[in-house]
């Protein structure tokens, strides 16, 4: 697992994450740990190093 802090496309507050870095690309949805809004998240590793996010609202 890989730890991950970026800021929350809603409440700009940083927050961290767990990501899965055994998938080489992944996009899946999760809720901020401090204003609990979902964020789309997607996340790309090469060689088990991150080399790609982005974390978006998902437009509600």
């Amino acid at each position: 697992m890989y730890e991950h802090f970026f800021q929350c496309p809603y409440c700009w507050e940083e927050i961290s994450m767990l990501l899965d870095s055994s998938v080489h690309k992944q996009t899946y949805v999760e809720d901020c740990e401090v204003c609990c809004n979902p964020i789309a998240l997607t996340t790309e590793f090469s060689a088990n190093e991150l080399v790609a996010f982005l974390a978006e609202d998902i437009g509600q």
